[in-house]
């Protein structure tokens, strides 16, 4: 047996000693596991400019976004945080704090943002973003932004961006409306 859940030997039910369905081979009893992703970013900040990426890549291509992707394994997540800066912009980053963690249900992730700074002003794009930008707040393409958690976060940056300590914003909607 693969292990591999599109094989026709997988079916789902509920296990013995669970209470949820799964995917369980019908051969050995091998339980496939379907779990959230970890996507892992952070909102960069140099001179009062938010680091931005416009999308080279679906979904969203064309539309804005923080630079943030998929976590690795055998990463932390702030170090794959960091590397997804490094990645989306080629911008080398430090983190600050730990700004949100927002359960994304319908697409079935976990979304961790830090707050993060330039630690020299140099950036690019990497070979997921056709262009990077720093924007003040009040020139952001908020029409043309890819994400509501980009939205989300950006928010809670602004809430607590002079404070040097906070509890992170967490749940599957903004604090406030």
């Amino acid at each position: 047996m693969s292990g591999d859940p599109s094989d026709k030997n997988f079916h789902r039910t509920v296990p013995d000693g669970d209470e949820r369905e799964r995917l369980v081979c019908k051969d050995c009893g091998f339980i496939h596991y379907e779990n959230p992703r970890v996507i892992v970013g952070s909102v960069v900040v140099h001179d009062g400019k938010f680091l931005l990426c416009k999308r080279a890549i679906e979904p969203r291509k064309g539309f804005w976004t923080l630079p943030a992707g998929f976590l690795e394994l055998g990463e932390t997540t702030a170090a794959g945080a960091k590397r997804e800066a490094w990645e989306e912009a080629r911008a080398e980053i430090e983190i600050d704090a730990l700004l949100a963690v927002y359960d994304v249900l319908q697409v079935h992730q976990v979304q961790i943002f830090y707050r993060g700074k330039l630690v020299s002003p140099r950036f690019e794009p990497g070979p997921e973003s056709e262009e990077v930008e720093p924007f003040a707040w009040d020139d952001i393409p908020w029409e043309q932004i890819a994400f509501p958690t980009v939205r989300w976060v950006l928010d809670a940056w602004r809430e607590v961006a002079d404070r040097k300590v906070f509890a992170p914003f967490t749940g599957n909607r903004p604090r406030r409306a």
